[in-house]
């Protein structure tokens, strides 16, 4: 059931967030006079060359619109029909992108077990006994999220582990960065640990969950994925014309280190709101808390009440299962008067039990 209108902040999801103040000035700045278009402006040079800077002197940057777009066009560089891409099934690629990938690419998604997000090499090694029998979709990617969908987050280790098993047998490794930013304070690390050092082939490089307006990018680490690509982001209808606009957000994200300063503050009130809620009697958290995202359990009966004041999604409707999360402009206030209103909600319904 859609959300009422909401004009207050809420925790749905970062993507409800607004567009981060430091964003939205470069932009205006950015709207002075003419320049090319099509990228062929100084704004989306200079991007290209900040996110070379933080992920690699290689590496192959193409701005695009939309997460959803940034990991089709990643794997539509990877595979190709009658291939597979291996997944969480939990993934967002394979739960809530509509069959995008299925549709555009016309690849199989293989889905292995994540309880915590996160897939492991023994789940991408039971999808490899088919390998070579015509029958079957041949695995040829692997695609892993960070942070994951439950909020946690792999390690340069793990990250390291899985693609060299990958390499090992002929896949390449995708990484969906939707929330890249907020594994990578939470690690403490460079975004290139996390990415080219740790073996990533292909990257979705998400700003929108940070503060951006509409800022994402294809990365291509391994550089023969990256061949021809122009004409696929024209095909695939993600070729900004007012490029500018895009460059000019991602100048802003990795100014002053913006990035750090708002995945930091989104992670630090995920931290608090866990915290709080784990002092709760009838709440139960059901993840590590590492990114920006809260998974807990609430009591089913008070769940409506508090989506009419605090907008957020029920993950699970069998268990009550509650994922909230944080963002930029979450503020401490937020945390505390949301954790009260549970609670009451809880108190008022164990008077009324009783």
């Amino acid at each position: 059931m859609p959300h009422k209108h909401h004009s207050g902040r809420a925790f749905a999801s970062d993507n409800w967030a607004g567009v981060h103040p430091e964003v939205l000035s470069a932009m205006a700045a950015a709207n002075a006079g003419h320049v090319p278009s099509y990228g062929a402006d100084p704004y989306t040079r200079e991007a290209i060359e900040r996110i070379r800077a933080e992920l690699g002197e290689d590496a192959e940057v193409f701005l695009v619109f939309s997460g959803t777009a940034a990991n089709v066009l990643c794997l539509q560089s990877m595979v190709r029909s009658h291939q597979a891409v291996i997944c969480a099934e939990t993934a967002h690629v394979y739960t809530s992108e509509c069959g995008a990938a299925e549709k555009q690419i016309g690849c199989k998604l293989l889905t292995a077990p994540a309880p915590h997000g996160k897939i492991t090499v023994a789940g991408v090694r039971e999808h490899l006994r088919y390998i070579g029998n015509e029958h079957h979709a041949q695995p040829r990617a692997v695609s892993i999220t960070q942070a994951t969908e439950y909020g946690t987050v792999y390690t340069p280790h793990e990250i390291r582990e899985i693609a060299d098993f990958a390499h090992e047998n002929s896949l390449l490794l995708h990484m969906d960065g939707a929330r890249i930013f907020n594994a990578a304070v939470h690690l403490d690390v460079p975004l290139r640990a996390i990415t080219s050092d740790a073996g990533i082939d292909a990257l979705s490089f998400g700003g929108t969950k940070n503060g951006l307006m509409t800022g994402e990018a294809v990365i291509f680490f391994d550089q023969q994925l990256a061949q021809d690509f122009e004409f696929r982001r024209m095909q695939g209808m993600q070729l900004a014309s007012k490029m500018r606009f895009l460059g000019a957000q991602f100048i802003a994200l990795f100014t002053n280190a913006l990035w750090r300063r708002s995945a930091l503050h989104a992670n630090r009130m995920a931290q608090l709101l866990a915290t709080e809620l784990a002092g709760i009697p009838g709440v139960k958290l059901t993840q590590r808390v590492q990114a920006n995202e809260i998974f807990a359990i609430l009591p089913a009966e008070i769940v409506p009440s508090l989506q009419e004041r605090w907008p957020f999604h029920i993950w699970n409707d069998s268990t009550s299962e509650a994922r909230l999360i944080t963002s930029f402009d979450t503020e401490e206030a937020d945390v505390t008067d949301f954790a009260s209103k549970v609670r009451e909600a809880i108190g008022a319904g164990e008077k009324q039990w009783i």
